[in-house]
């Protein structure tokens, strides 16, 4: 559904894309990830047609968005990162402008437009002006524009950056339905566990180009974990911990933390060096970790 090839983007000697590839299939969820200034926002800019790149290529359903941007646009909606509504306008209104620009007649409009605000718990401000809305309410409602024509294609770029639960909640479900349904989504955030809720793909981006691509499964396999052990007298139990796992631990307050890729082993060095915690748990890796990995592996490569 979406393919990225070598794309580039300069703005004096900076370049925001370095050699950018993406590729989502129908139904994908790939969740786009990075610190500011890996190119994330860019790519989005870039294949809605906002930006033009100085090099590479990029397809939308088969159609060159490079060349023929208003053909692939019609493919796509967009939950840009900055809101893009008009204030003074009601939800309804802004809604019923975005599906006329999908190409949607009124009667399949107005049904979507109720289906979308039921779905996106909107229906009781409909009415209301967009400047009146709550944080919480705007975010669901540039979403319900992005999702408003049905595309084959979606941008979510930040798409819950600063919302309540309940928005969460609720943007998260909608996004889940449209991938069951075929739809292709490129979901861009800091909020990793939002990628685990919705079992997406990774991409993970740093310095313009994608560096690491797959399924969270197969990323994280291989990242130590950690072992976190409570202690009635922290003070007192910590010099005990074996010298071969010192230069892997730390102090959390009452808690000492061990990273390990063998959490039972070291679990067991500690026991057999007379340790006695009270309470043990054992984290598993996460996205956090990956990424942490990656970023450290390119410093050292570099």
């Amino acid at each position: 559904m979406l393919r990225a090839e070598g794309l580039v983007k300069r703005y004096g000697d900076f370049r925001a894309l370095d050699g950018f590839d993406l590729e989502v299939q129908p139904g994908e969820i790939a969740g786009l990830v990075g610190h500011n200034g890996a190119g994330k926002t860019t790519f989005v800019e870039i294949v809605t047609g906002l930006v033009k790149a100085d090099a590479g290529r990029v397809t939308v359903g088969g159609l060159d968005a490079l060349a023929a941007p208003s053909a692939a646009r019609r493919l796509l909606g967009v939950a840009p990162q900055e809101l893009a509504l008009y204030p003074t306008a009601t939800v309804r209104d802004n809604l019923r402008l975005f599906g006329s620009l999908a190409g949607m007649r009124r009667r399949g409009l107005d049904q979507g437009i109720g289906d979308l605000a039921q779905e996106l718990r909107l229906t009781e401000v409909l009415d209301k002006r967009v400047g009146l809305l709550s944080g919480g309410q705007r975010r669901r409602t540039q979403a319900a524009t992005a999702m408003i024509g049905n595309p084959t294609l979606l941008l979510l770029d930040e798409p819950t950056a600063g919302a309540d639960p309940e928005t969460r909640a609720a943007l998260l479900g909608a996004v889940r339905r449209r991938a069951e349904d075929g739809t292709a989504v490129v979901y861009t955030t800091h909020y990793l566990p939002e990628l685990a809720d919705l079992g997406a793909t990774l991409a993970v981006a740093r310095a313009g180009r994608v560096i690491a691509r797959g399924s969270q499964r197969s990323l994280i396999s291989g990242l130590p974990g950690e072992l976190r052990l409570r202690f009635d007298d922290f003070g007192l139990a910590a010099p005990a911990i074996p010298y071969e796992l010192a230069d892997r631990a730390r102090a959390v307050e009452d808690e000492l933390r061990i990273t390990s890729a063998d959490p039972p082993a070291d679990l067991a060095a500690v026991l057999a060096a007379g340790c006695a915690p009270t309470a043990v748990d054992v984290r598993k890796p996460d996205l956090d970790d990956l990424y942490r990995a990656l970023a450290a592996e390119a410093v050292h490569a570099a």
